[in-house]
């Protein structure tokens, strides 16, 4: 008989919008962030050390950089990141003309490639977009008309895209192109429309399952790649943001949560939202998460 997940509070952050979380695998240690604090979060899980830096603009995500260092997707769009000197240099700034619009959910695929969706801050209308920050610092638009982006991940034989547009309460695969950075032919892989939750931020396992952060259920879901529950694992708290695997195994499932969308009363008997947690003994590993390249 396998072992229930057994769920841990890692560090009560109380953070208004905890995102991003990321595997740092030279250092040991996962990152996140709070996109509306706004700040970047490391914890290092051997000493327990908790570090914070503030950020001066909402910060959605971020990578490590092969060159050392960040980046960071933020309000005004991509940055250079620096913690050790609190250098926070522009990239760019893929929509100067919807300032209202702020960069969110993002990751690297395997070619070193940033690939992050902005989304609008009414969460009612299709403004934001998905964009792709290559190496040479150019950056593409790839997909358009989304209400919030979220859930990136791909599957490990780089054949599937997976992208989420939560308030359109729809998790999109599309035909990867690993080689070309390409994308096509996006379908229906998941809907949350008949759900209580939404799909928030989301990873892949090494057998090609996907993880979510269902915000609003208490919940995170392993999908098959058919998109089809498998699992379902109750947290602490109502509004999970985001899992990823980290860990020097990759076997330790990280997840980030929220208190912005707590209702009057709901503070008291969710004490930890808001938190960092870790879920040990999921029975998976995870997959590396690349570096930017440039």
């Amino acid at each position: 008989m396998s072992k229930l997940p057994e769920i841990t509070c890692l560090v009560e952050a109380k953070d208004v919008l905890g995102e991003g979380p990321i595997w740092n695998p030279p250092e040991g240690a996962l990152y996140w962030v709070d996109n509306l604090r706004p700040c970047v979060w490391r914890y290092d899980p051997i000493t327990e050390r908790v570090d914070n830096w503030t950020m001066p603009e909402p910060i959605g995500s971020l990578v490590f950089r092969e060159k050392g260092g960040m980046v960071a997707a933020m309000q005004t769009g991509f940055h250079f990141l620096d913690l050790a000197t609190g250098r926070l240099e522009r990239i760019v700034d893929p929509e100067p003309d919807l300032p209202q619009n702020r960069m969110n959910d993002g990751k690297c695929d395997r070619r070193g490639r940033y690939w992050c969706g902005s989304m609008n801050p009414g969460f009612a209308n299709a403004t934001a977009s998905l964009y792709r920050l290559d190496p040479d610092l150019s950056c593409h638009r790839m997909d358009t008309n989304i209400i919030v982006s979220n859930g990136m991940a791909w599957s490990p034989d780089d054949r599937t895209m997976y992208f989420a547009d939560t308030r359109a309460e729809t998790v999109y695969a599309y035909d990867f192109d690993v080689d070309a950075g390409a994308i096509h032919n996006r379908r229906t892989f998941i809907s949350t429309k008949d759900m209580p939750g939404r799909v928030d931020g989301a990873t892949v396992d090494a057998e090609g399952f996907y993880w979510c952060a269902l915000i609003h259920d208490w919940t995170i879901g392993r999908f098959d790649p058919h998109g089809r529950l498998d699992r379902a694992i109750r947290m602490p708290v109502r509004h999970p943001t985001m899992c990823t695997f980290g860990g020097e195994k990759l076997d330790v499932l990280y997840v980030t949560s929220t208190t912005k969308f707590l209702e009057p009363g709901e503070a008291e008997q969710q004490p930890l939202a808001g938190a960092l947690f870790a879920i040990h003994d999921v029975g998976v590993r995870g997959v590396p998460e690349p570096f930017f390249k440039g």
